[in-house]
């Protein structure tokens, strides 16, 4: 009988498998690690090749941890890291370059250019996007002109483009299907939102080649089967970007339900339901999923350094031992001691897309400690996450009474408490925080049959653990006034010539 179901959960850091019951239950799961590159300031990469190896790797120890067999597996789900950019060859399935991570700004010119020729409002209206060097698009167009001899393949249908769904659904049906879900699609900058088809209008602004795109399919059903050894067999019905799969392991299915996801990045995403709202406070406008044919969009604001940051404190300053430590650190103070860090390492995202932002402590004293700086680091987090969702509620007209919280730094109480007080909202955080995978998989058992609707799933809230604002929290609009002050420090420095 197959009763499980296997989530491909792969990251800007890691790639994770989670094998699941029919009652959504996690059994079994394995994470690797891989390298990061940096070959130039700005400038993010990965191995594709490592990418899949780790990937594969996980799915055969957490089967062979679970002590199952791929017979007894209903379905393989795919979630992964967004606007990560691969560009392979077709006959030999080798990459040409290495993955432009989404992090990366390396193509800022490129936008720029756009910008000075007056195409940002063709691009957000057609997109939902801004012009950023996040997406995809300008990274596809980096690669064919940088990359010796790539658009001359390009123009000769030999090279194939996908984010990092459409390259591990390559390589699992052995060069078989090449698709990418209406998810992924959304965050290319070269898709339209309401058609649901490449922009040809897009394509021909940054010149890309049609021929290197994948089709784009449903968020649940079938689009093939795994061809390698250890996986032979299973079908893959469920895709997902990493932040869309998230918002629906939450079960966000009403309109104005929304979720903020604390990964690498902090991801907060509102259903808006069946018509797109195009953001006035410099948010996204994208697809939450589409559903045998039917669509959900959402809005969304991205926070580019979240649980990033804590990492920043462990690996750069050394400040703690392990990303769990920063609790305990930033605890042993009862406030930042007037000290706002702007962790803008990548730049700084909604509301703001300055891509030429660093970052900056502001307010340190001789009795600034490392505990004050882990205290500012965790409470910045909040408070981009709290911009977005302020400009979220402007653009959508709806006033949030409760967030949904999943992803590693939500297990932090010290920062979903903070939240919630930044928030004056209530904020729920699950018992299982690994929400992106699960998502990934219900969208998979959704594809296959193993739950006939949405109604059918597993109930999400069970053994929650809520986040009151607190009543004596008397500090709200100076830690907002001091934060947006250190902010436009940052911007001023950026700007300096």
């Amino acid at each position: 009988m197959k009763k499980f179901i296997l989530a491909f959960d792969q990251g800007t850091t890691s790639s994770r498998s989670i094998l699941y019951d029919e009652n959504a239950n996690p059994i079994a799961s394995h994470q690797l690690e891989f390298k990061q590159h940096y070959p130039r300031s700005g400038w993010v990469e990965h191995d594709p090749n490592e990418i899949w190896d780790t990937q594969i790797k996980t799915a055969v120890e957490t089967i062979k941890t679970a002590g199952v067999t791929p017979t007894e597996i209903s379905a393989i789900g795919i979630t992964n890291q967004r606007e990560t950019t691969v560009v392979w060859n077709r006959k030999t399935g080798e990459p040409i370059y290495n993955a432009i991570v989404w992090q990366d700004r390396r193509t800022t010119t490129i936008c720029s250019q756009l910008k000075t020729n007056g195409k940002e409002t063709l691009f957000q209206k057609t997109t939902g996007l801004l012009l950023d060097p996040y997406f995809s698009g300008t990274k596809i167009n980096w690669i064919l002109e940088n990359v010796s001899g790539a658009r001359e393949h390009a123009e000769k249908g030999e090279l194939a483009f996908g984010t990092i769904d459409s390259w591990l659904i390559w390589k699992l049906t052995n060069g078989k299907t090449h698709v990418t879900d209406v998810t992924n699609a959304s965050r290319t900058l070269i898709f339209d939102i309401r058609s649901l088809d490449w922009s040809d209008a897009l394509l021909n602004e940054l010149s890309i080649p049609r021929p290197m795109l994948p089709t784009v399919v449903d968020s649940a059903g079938t689009v093939g089967e795994a061809e390698v050894t250890e996986l032979a067999g299973i079908p893959i019905s469920g895709i997902a970007g990493d932040q869309h799969a998230a918002l629906f392991g939450q079960q966000c299915f009403k309109k104005g339900s929304a979720k903020n996801t604390y990964g690498t990045g902090c991801f907060l995403l509102m259903n808006t339901g069946e018509e797109p709202i195009i953001s006035k406070h410099e948010l996204l406008t994208t697809i939450a999923w589409r559903i045998q044919g039917k669509i959900t969009y959402a809005l969304e604001g991205s926070v580019f350094m979240g649980g990033a940051t804590i990492q920043w404190l462990r690996d750069e300053l050394q400040i703690i031992d392990s990303a769990p430590d920063v609790e305990a650190l930033a605890q042993s103070v009862s406030d930042t001691g007037g000290v706002s860090l702007i962790p803008a390492f990548t730049g700084l995202g909604a509301p703001y897309w300055n891509p030429d932002a660093r970052g900056t402590i502001v307010g340190m004293t001789r009795g600034t400690s490392k505990a004050h700086i882990a205290r500012a680091a965790l409470e910045s987090i909040a408070l981009q996450s709290f911009e977005l969702l302020e400009a979220m509620e402007a653009d959508s007209g709806i006033s949030l009474q409760k967030l949904h919280v999943d992803g590693g730094a939500a297990n932090n109480d010290l920062l979903m408490q903070f939240q919630a007080d930044i928030n004056e909202e209530s904020v729920l955080r699950p018992k299982n925080t690994e929400t992106t995978a699960l998502g990934a998989a219900f969208l998979a058992g959704l594809g296959v049959g193993v739950w006939k609707t949405i109604n059918d799933l597993p109930p999400h809230e069970e053994g929650a653990v809520n986040f009151e604002p607190n009543s004596e929290f008397n500090d709200r609009d100076q830690k907002i006034a001091d934060w947006r002050k250190a902010v436009a420090a940052a911007e001023y420095w950026a700007g300096l010539e």
